[in-house]
């Protein structure tokens, strides 16, 4: 099993998040709607005013291993608020590489935010998963996380660029 830290992602590894947000969009059979560009994700969660933060699992080399550190996995959140419960941080993404899968990786980037979300003061700690994906449904309920389409009959909707022009008059 290969030695992984989980950490604080840096302006350099934008371009590696931006390969895995393309194996994320891939995997969830999503891949044409991917248009975000390596300077958006360094402009947007490097800059002053920070839209996004995010943590990158890397696996370190092994003593005598040629290979340096390699990005297997990461985890993109930012905060929101709740009017019912306060501060709440959002997990926009999670994803580990499937050939990293099954070694807890992607549980220890969920702790890691859980931990940031106290920090700071959050009461809860969101996430949004396709209907098809059993092993994450079971792995965040495994963690403690609840359904709210289950609990609650919560549905999620968003509106596109186009509806927003259309409901702002532009």
């Amino acid at each position: 099993m290969a030695f992984v830290i989980i950490r604080e992602a840096k302006e350099g590894d934008c371009g590696n998040i931006l390969r895995l947000i393309r194996e994320l969009a891939e995997y969830e059979k999503l891949s044409d709607q991917v248009k975000i560009s390596e300077e958006a994700l360094r402009a947007d969660g490097f800059g002053e005013t920070p839209f996004y933060h995010c943590l990158v699992a890397e696996v370190l080399s092994a003593p005598g291993e040629p290979q340096g550190p390699c990005v297997v996995g990461y985890g993109l959140y930012y905060f929101s608020y709740s009017t019912w419960k306060g501060r709440n941080i959002y997990l926009e993404d999670i994803y580990v590489k499937p050939e990293y899968r099954g070694q807890g990786i992607g549980s220890k980037i969920i702790k890691k935010v859980a931990e940031v979300a106290l920090d700071k003061g959050c009461s809860q700690l969101r996430l949004a998963v396709l209907d098809w994906n059993k092993r994450a449904m079971d792995l965040y309920k495994a963690l403690g996380a609840q359904d709210l389409t289950e609990a609650e009959g919560w549905h999620c909707f968003r509106f596109e660029e186009e509806a927003m022009r259309e409901l702002a008059g532009k």
